[in-house]
């Protein structure tokens, strides 16, 4: 929106811009001004206040005017310290205009207690240049392995730190292989080395997180972690990278570009490893726990299995057969018993006739003393003693044996 600025004079016709409109066009201004939108200010914090949102509210103001300032929660959480009332502090920031009370502010991105110092401005400044590129947005952080084999560690072999996070390691989680990537981790030789270093372990294939540690130290000993070229090698790394750097108070840029950020050395190996106590524990009641669905599912599976089987059995034919093999023993029974029945009665009908066979058999009438008494002469059988005269010769048969004998006489009558 453009403003054409004309002198009035009587009878001009009045063409009036509503209050938005000119506010608008005075943002613009303010938005397209090159020295606003990049600018330092010192001044002492009045009116401050932190709100609900996390969004600190305050005015910086010196001896003759006031500025009203804002900080956005991005930027004020990653505040080195707690702004007070009445500090001495230098801004960096943009100056807008907040257009619904017409009111230029500053809208900050670096807070910093004043006098900190050139490193401190540069801090800052380097911070504010690779925030606006990206490299710090949240929504680049990766989530950390939660069981890592591998863990690559970028420090000194020789520093406090590497013996730290071993030793956590060790009581923690000794489960997993410590590769060391070494590098310096002060001086001017040290970004270069640091750089290699996160080279190096994204070059293997093996390696499901970094850690990037160091113990404490004051701020120029620290400076090599807030150098430009191994704050893009921590944002490029395409393994995820925890930073360890001096203690719980100290933050440096590879804190911002990293994944996640731990207070220690100590506390970055503890924050990408699980607790093996825990995992013993846990572990431990896993297995109660399926042990007793286990028997559960067992259980279950077999009263239904048992039902399967009582409905087979009904529906099966062996039932049938059983009750077929009972009749067929049944009727083999019953016949064995009239086969029975049928010899008896046919072998006591063999027997009486076997008597009366003995008993009509001449032999059994000779036992008894009977004799038969044929003619010698024509072996006619004797059965009168007309059929015998005198002198006939005859022959007697007994039971076991003949006699010759010649009838001297007959006798007629018993």
């Amino acid at each position: 929106m453009g403003i054409t600025v004309r002198k009035w004079q009587p009878g001009m016709d009045i063409h009036p811009y509503t209050i938005s409109q000119l506010t608008g066009y005075i943002r613009e201004l303010f938005d397209l001004d090159p020295v606003l939108q990049d600018v330092w200010v010192e001044g002492e914090i009045s009116n401050f206040t932190r709100a609900s949102s996390g969004h600190l509210y305050f005015t910086l103001k010196d001896d003759r005017s006031e500025l009203r300032c804002v900080m956005w929660r991005q930027n004020a959480i990653w505040l080195g310290f707690e702004p007070q009332q009445g500090d001495a502090v230098l801004a960096h920031g943009a100056v807008t205009v907040y257009e619904a009370r017409g009111q230029y502010q500053l809208v900050c991105d670096a807070l910093q207690v004043a006098g900190a110092g050139d490193l401190n401005r540069q801090f800052e400044l380097l911070k504010a240049r690779l925030e606006a590129e990206g490299l710090f947005d949240p929504a680049r952080k990766r989530p950390l392995p939660a069981f890592p084999h591998r863990i690559g560690i970028v420090t000194s072999p020789t520093a406090a730190a590497f013996q730290d996070v071993q030793n956590v390691l060790r009581r923690r989680y000794p489960l997993a292989e410590l590769i060391l990537s070494p590098a310096s981790v002060q001086g001017k030789e040290a970004p270069p080395q640091l750089v290699a270093a996160l080279q190096r372990l994204n070059a293997r294939d093996d390696v499901d997180v970094i850690l990037l540690v160091r113990g404490g130290g004051s701020l120029e000993d620290l400076w090599c972690f807030n150098d430009e070229s191994v704050v893009r090698a921590v944002a490029a790394s395409r393994i995820p990278v925890v930073t360890g750097v001096g203690h719980e108070i100290d933050f440096t840029l590879v804190d911002f570009a990293a994944d996640r950020r731990a207070p220690t050395p100590s506390a970055a190996a503890e924050l990408i490893t699980p607790d093996i106590a825990t995992l013993r524990a846990g572990t431990h009641d896993l297995a109660a726990r399926l042990s007793r669905l286990l028997e559960t599912l067992v259980g279950e599976r077999r009263a239904a299995v048992r039902g399967q089987v009582r409905l087979l059995e009904r529906m099966s034919p062996l039932a049938r057969i059983r009750n077929d093999r009972q009749r067929v023993d049944d009727l083999l029974t019953r016949a064995a018993v009239r086969v029975q029945h049928s010899l008896h009665r046919r072998r006591d009908g063999l027997n009486a006739q076997v008597r009366a066979l003995e008993n009509a058999n001449p032999l059994t009438l000779l036992r008894r003393g009977y004799a038969l008494v044929s003619r010698t002469e024509d072996g006619v059988r004797v059965t009168s003693v007309r059929q015998a005269p005198e002198d006939t010769s005859v022959e007697i048969a007994v039971y076991d044996g003949r006699l010759t004998a010649t009838v001297r006489r007959r006798q007629f009558g018993v």
